[in-house]
């Protein structure tokens, strides 16, 4: 096997510390004191509240306390209310139990307090491997990237995952391979994110297709977590490109789901880089087994029984007008180009579902 020379790289490693396995939620105590501390905040979403105050329960003195108003987009106000509750209770930890909106509210109350975090994931959104937040306020979503939000210790517990709904399976799961692919075409590409990627996107494809049929397969939900986590390192890795730029905007203004939004535009973000980055799209193109990647993404997501088309999500058409001039705003690295009118034309298409031409 010939192998390609290597090109000059940086790769910034981060600490933090990982544990993966079937029934590890029962090492969140150990891991508390662990980092030294005695008082935890449980944080979840409303729908998870059952579960952590199971947690709050098993940890015993260890948790002081619990906030389940975690949101999606993360608002700052939110952050706000869960700090002066935990400021309130002397907490010296949080531990978030839940997705993506339950790890941003966490990695707010990190960025106002540097409490230490404990991070259990139940879905494949891979924020919580990243030092990476967004933050929605006044309508627009923000992101900032700083070592003061990514969490010390995540908990990948298997078990947790296998009550996921079938559907955000898939889409989480989508949201998870956005951050790989992109990775691919970085401005800051290094073989280490490479391997990641190539990984963290072979076993989520797979494990989708076989998830869609059989939920309840644990391989393939370990599979899918562990994936998930190497699509994360890759977006902890490397800067983000259109993709992640549309996705924000579309999410913080006008209140989309995240990880659908994700799931619908990646086809056609995909497609618009695609001439542009052709090293990149030839080795997403091996692991996706498809000539093109664009098409080969939208494929799958239909095939599993993804959204397609961002106006049944929410969307309205007399917004995308707005959508192309917010994306424009603040110049980022991508492969291709960025002309609003193209940018325009790849919304339309995610707006009514079309396969990327």
């Amino acid at each position: 096997m010939s192998l390609q020379p290597l090109q000059p790289f940086v790769y910034t490693s981060l600490p933090g510390r990982v544990i993966f396995g079937r029934g590890t939620l029962s090492q969140v105590g150990h891991e508390i004191q662990s980092l030294g501390c005695s008082k935890a905040v449980i944080l979840t979403t409303p729908g998870h509240s059952k579960k952590g105050e199971a947690l709050k329960a098993d940890l015993g003195s260890l948790a002081v306390g619990i906030y389940t108003n975690a949101t999606l987009h993360n608002p700052t106000h939110v952050a706000d209310d869960a700090v002066e509750l935990v400021k309130a209770l002397g907490a010296d930890c949080v531990v978030a139990l839940g997705g993506g909106s339950t790890i941003g509210l966490a990695k707010g109350i990190a960025l106002r307090t540097d409490l230490p975090q404990i991070v259990v994931p139940t879905t494949y959104s891979g924020s919580e491997a990243t030092p990476l937040i967004g933050q929605t306020e006044n309508g627009l979503k923000t992101t900032q990237k700083t070592i003061k939000v990514l969490p010390e210790v995540i908990i990948y517990d298997v078990n947790l995952s296998l009550s996921l709904p079938v559907q955000i399976t898939i889409t989480s799961g989508f949201n998870a391979i956005a951050h790989a692919l992109e990775a691919l075409y970085s401005t800051e590409v290094n073989p280490i994110t490479d391997m990641l990627a190539e990984q963290g996107i072979g076993r989520l494809v797979t494990a989708l297709q076989v998830l869609h049929k059989d939920p309840q397969n644990i391989e393939a939900r370990s599979d899918a977590l562990y994936g998930a986590w190497a699509c994360g390192t890759c977006l902890a890795g490397v800067s983000m490109a259109l993709h992640h730029k549309l996705c924000h905007t579309l999410g913080g203004t006008f209140n989309l789901p995240h990880a659908e939004t994700h799931t619908i535009l990646l086809p056609h973000t995909i497609a618009y880089n695609e001439p542009f980055a052709v090293a990149a799209m030839a080795k997403a193109s091996r692991i996706l087994g498809t000539p093109s990647v664009g098409k080969g993404v939208f494929d799958l997501g239909k095939n599993l029984g993804a959204p397609c088309s961002l106006k049944d999500i929410g969307m309205k058409e007399e917004d995308l007008e707005r959508a192309a001039d917010i994306a424009m705003k603040s110049p980022y690295p991508n492969p291709a180009p960025l002309e609003r009118a193209k940018i325009l034309g790849l919304l339309r298409d995610a707006y009514e579902g079309r396969r990327p031409a």
